[in-house]
């Protein structure tokens, strides 16, 4: 079954920027230590940031990528925050792609 997570933001939720940096870093560790991981997790709008140098989530991020799970940076929102080049994991791709891996998931899970 392919699993798709979807990460939209830096922060987990709305309300405190602040709390919903902290949801997502615990969720990320968290998926990090699932026995099951899905295949890909997608980043666009601010997510992106979640995936440069200095990120506290980096570590995780890491993990999941060493782990085998597809980590798919949309392209466009990479150049929107002039970061493009400060990515240090995952792959930088196009809604093309995007579009293409959440048409063929089996589930998708909007973070």
């Amino acid at each position: 079954m392919k699993k798709v997570v979807v990460i939209n933001s830096e922060a987990m939720g709305e309300g405190s920027e602040e709390l919903g940096k902290q949801l997502i870093g615990g969720f990320l560790r968290k998926l990090w230590n699932q026995q099951t991981k899905p295949q890909t997790v997608m980043f666009y709008n601010s997510g992106v940031n979640l995936l440069v140098e200095g990120s506290l989530v980096l570590d995780a991020l890491e993990g999941l990528f060493k782990a085998g799970v597809d980590l798919v940076v949309c392209g466009t929102c990479c150049d929107y925050y002039d970061i493009r080049d400060k990515i240090r994991v995952g792959r930088i791709s196009d809604m093309q792609e995007i579009t293409s891996l959440l048409m063929n998931a089996d589930n998708v899970i909007t973070i």
